[in-house]
Order: C-alpha cells, then structure tokens, then sequence
C-alpha cells in the first residue's frame, strides 16, 4: 500500500464525498446483476462481497441477480454433453437444465452466499423457483432469412423468459436485514424449469422491488460513442436515438435494452458497470466519476 492510500486525510475526503450518496440512497433497493470476470477472478470477488457488505451496513438493500454461463460450460464439457448455441443462448434440454440447475442453484450461488458471509454479510442464496418468485415461459425463437416467406420457430428447449416476478419473499430477508443472491431459474405454472438470462432476470426484478438502481456488472468500460468514448450519462430518448442510428449493436443490444426496460417500467435508473474494476459497485453509486454509463429519464443526470 503506498504512503498516499495511508494518508488519513485521503480516508477522510473519500468518505466526505460518499456522504450525500448514502444519505440519498439510504433505505432504497439496488439490483445489482453479478457475472463476467467480476465473478471468476479472485480479487473481484472478494471486492463484489465486501461492497454488497458495505451497502447494507449504510442502509441500502443489495439484492444480487447472478449470472454462470462459463461454469456451465465447462461442467458440461466435463460431462461430454455438447454446448450448443442459438442467437447467443444455450440449447437447454432436460439433461442440460438438470446441469444448468446444479451449476447455477448450487455451486455459483452458494460459492456468492459464502463470500458475502465472510465478509460479515447475512446472505441467503435463492432460485426463482423459491416461493415460485419468477414464473417463466418458454421462449419463442425465430430465425428468417431472405429466401423464407414465413419465419422459423426454432426450439432451443428449457430456456425462458420472465412472466412475472413475485417480491414477497425478497422483500422479507431484505428487511431482515439478509442479502438475497437469486438464480436465474424461473418456473411456469406447471413446474417446469426454465434457465432465463441474468440481465433480464434482474431488470424485471428490479421493475417488480420499484427499485432505486439496476446495475448490471460487464466486462467493457461503459456504453461506447462512435469514436469509442465511454458515454457516462444517457436519458432514455437519447439510448432509443442511439439504437435506432446504430450507435449500440450486436452484443451489447440486449443488455442496453434490458437497462432501457428497467428505467423505462418504473427504475429511477440503470447502470452499465466495468465489473473488471474493483469496488466497481461503490465507485458508480458513492462517487461523482462513476465507473459506466448511467440511463434515466431525467434530462439531467442523477449518481
């Protein structure tokens, strides 16, 4: 640790600065949705349990989405059952969702669960099937090229989307003062499982809870301009012209619309966060620089 971290008067400035953000956002909900290399290198890890730890002592409710794509993967490589892939989103047969659900339900969720308490948390790891929170459906896919006067329905199997979000039971353990880590598994009405993408998981929680923030951690620095600049604040009009000129495309679409879904269904706002940054979390919410792009609807950005 250098002499300038050590110097008292530096604690004392950082800790000025984040006051009003923990008076404003004391008492209110943020949905933070947990994956990319945030989850799987061990010093972001560790930073992830211990803002999520620091978040509750202010007063403010954390309640973590995670994602687990790549620890499927790899359980499945060393099953022999073959990965396979439609428009970005994994084949789930029954033998598949039977991985997805181990990997998911309980290695990741638990291995999350467990760090936040040694950090001095109180976090209590869930699926959406737990009180039957996300009800899902069976997601439609279509695929139509030019040649095809009618578009392809194409089943990728047990892979969802949200129906709707029940918060009785996240709203008790957080005002128990527990930290809910949620699973994307959702279940329909007659049992079935479903595997549902963390993004939408956690926009369509965040919706449901009327939550203050949606942060969404990724592994790029923010939404990128044409020249390649980081965009830090963007109201709701401005990322539906961004879209619509091509600005945002490819991969990063989904996650943008999910971030626009959230603020546009009642979200105060959404952030798209560097998850490669450690304390990446409290750097965007108790500082004035931030670490992503923040999406609102008021002309004038908000922390």
């Amino acid at each position: 640790m250098s002499e300038q971290a050590r110097d008292p008067r530096l604690v004392v400035e950082v800790l000025s600065e984040a006051l009003p953000y923990i008076q404003r956002f004391s008492g209110k909900t943020v949905v933070v949705k947990y994956g990319g290399n945030a989850m799987t290198e061990d010093a972001l890890i560790d930073s992830f349990a211990r803002d999520m730890v620091l978040m509750k002592e202010v007063g403010i409710n954390p309640v973590v989405v995670h994602g687990g794509g790549p620890q499927i993967g790899e359980l499945l490589e060393k099953l022999n059952i073959e990965s396979r892939f439609v428009g970005g989103m994994r084949v789930t047969d029954a033998e598949t969702m039977d991985v997805v659900e181990m990997v998911l339900g309980g290695l990741v969720n638990k291995d999350i669960v467990n760090q936040i308490n040694q950090c001095g948390g109180k976090a209590i790891g869930l699926t959406g099937k737990d009180g039957s929170q996300i009800r899902a459906r069976k997601l439609k896919v279509e695929h139509q090229s030019p040649e095809m006067t009618a578009p392809e329905i194409i089943d990728i199997g047990h892979v969802g989307e949200v129906e709707h979000v029940s918060t009785d039971l996240i709203e008790m353990l957080t005002a128990r003062d527990f930290i809910p880590v949620i699973a994307p598994i959702g279940v329909d009405a007659d049992g079935r499982s479903y595997n549902i993408n963390a993004d939408l998981v956690a926009g369509k929680v965040a919706e449901a809870l009327n939550a203050e923030k949606l942060m969404l951690l990724t592994n790029v620095a923010g939404l990128m301009d044409k020249q390649g600049e980081v965009m830090t604040g963007l109201t709701t009009a401005q990322v539906d012209e961004l879209i619509a000129d091509g600005t945002i495309y490819g991969g990063m679409l989904p996650k943008i619309r999910c971030a626009l879904d959230a603020v546009k269904g009642g979200v105060i706002s959404s952030h798209i966060v560097d998850g490669r940054v450690p304390h990446a979390t409290l750097l965007e919410i108790f500082t004035n620089a931030g670490v992503g792009t923040l999406i609102t609807n008021h002309q004038e950005s908000i922390a």
